[in-house]
């Protein structure tokens, strides 16, 4: 088998390299530890160029204005952002858009998704639940009232909520089916309250009061939210890989170039043992990544769902992206601790990555009970 990327993933990387180069990471103080520093906006002149590159619509059909390419495209593209700490919803608009187009209604694709290609429509997801530990589909409640849907409960830790045009969010029905509607964060009954990340990136908790939206507005299929909670899942790892290979070039950089008892610390063998044990890590992160994305690109069957490689994927990208910070962050000795060198907003960013939509323990433990229901003997 041939595991090279296609001619079209190639480019579309390239492309992504061109319009990030821009994009300076150490130039922008740690809103983890600047007061006032936090931006409920995202960088809006940085998507206006992916629109042009055609970045916002690579992963739309053809019919939509786009290039109709799939995961492992976008996870290439999302790779590249999150070297230079992007400040843009790409995983989130691209998700649900591909979700949209997956199972929702024409009429729903149609209104959408040109405009997302374009850069004129910026979506995101709720993905959290209500705590952050449950179950994000059991926060809200979606009954049916007509050609309506009616929606209640809250989603916490709503990234670029206050800067989405639409939120895509899940809710359970009566009879334990699971539907996603698209809600604008103006809408009348939903309340928006400020939240902030481990990266101080801004988030909101977002409350559902008797929310009305029509039926065109919800994606009413099976398996659809589990999809696209998958597709979150590895794009996460994909921003979790770009993040640490970031990370260790800036370390071998450093140590390179740091000299004690007249020589680079590169060269000591403790040092050169942990940056090898990293380089490990983030072969591994990508290995299983790529499996993930074409997993859920393809629809391949196998002994085990799409979701057992979606898992080891994650298991990786958070045990990885930590021991590379981590590592980075020693390697570097005080300046790893300086809180205005750009490494301290690497490390924020790559905690947030590890722990959203869950920690490598829940991952284990779904990987187990997935483990347990498709014995592979």
């Amino acid at each position: 088998m041939d595991f090279t990327f296609s001619e079209e993933q190639q480019a579309a990387v390239e492309a992504a390299k061109a319009v990030f180069s821009g994009v300076a990471p150490d130039g922008v103080p740690s809103p983890a530890l600047t007061p006032g520093a936090v931006a409920e906006d995202f960088d809006r002149m940085l998507w206006d160029r992916l629109a042009a590159a055609d970045l916002l619509s690579l992963v739309l059909a053809p019919a939509h204005g786009g290039a109709g390419l799939d995961p492992v495209a976008l996870c290439l593209v999302l790779r590249e952002s999150s070297r230079v700490l992007a400040r843009v919803p790409l995983l989130e608009t691209s998700a649900v858009a591909m979700a949209v187009e997956r199972f929702g209604h024409p009429d729903m694709a149609a209104e959408v998704l040109p405009p997302v290609g374009r850069g004129e429509l910026v979506l995101t997801v709720g993905a959290n639940g209500r705590s952050g530990h449950d179950p994000a589909e059991a926060a809200v409640t979606a009954r049916r009232d007509g050609d309506h849907w009616l929606l209640d409960g809250v989603q916490t830790a709503v990234p670029w909520a206050r800067s989405a045009d639409r939120v895509a969010l899940p809710a359970h029905t009566p009879d334990g089916r699971v539907v996603i509607a698209l809600v604008s964060p103006g809408h009348e009954g939903v309340a928006l309250a400020d939240q902030v990340s481990t990266s101080g990136e801004a988030l909101a908790e977002v409350r559902l009061d008797s929310v009305r939206v029509p039926a065109r507005a919800v994606i009413d299929h099976e398996g659809a939210w589990e999809w696209l909670r998958g597709l979150l899942t590895t794009g996460t790892c994909a921003l979790a890989l770009g993040l640490g290979e970031a990370v260790l070039a800036m370390t071998a950089a450093y140590t390179g170039k740091r000299e004690q008892f007249g020589f680079p610390i590169a060269t000591f063998q403790a040092v050169a043992v942990q940056a090898a044990d990293r380089y490990i890590d983030l072969r591994a992160m990508e290995v299983t990544l790529w499996q993930a994305a074409w997993r859920i690109g393809s629809g391949a069957t196998g002994a085990l769902p799409a979701s057992g490689d979606i898992a080891v994927a994650k298991i990786w990208a958070s045990e990885g992206v930590r021991r590379v910070v981590q590592t980075a962050q020693h390697l570097h000795g005080g300046f790893g601790a300086d809180t205005d060198y750009a490494l301290h907003r690497y490390h924020a960013w790559a905690k947030q990555l590890e722990l959203s939509l869950g920690p490598a323990a829940a991952h284990e433990e779904a990987l187990g009970d997935l483990l347990a229901a498709h014995p592979l003997s």
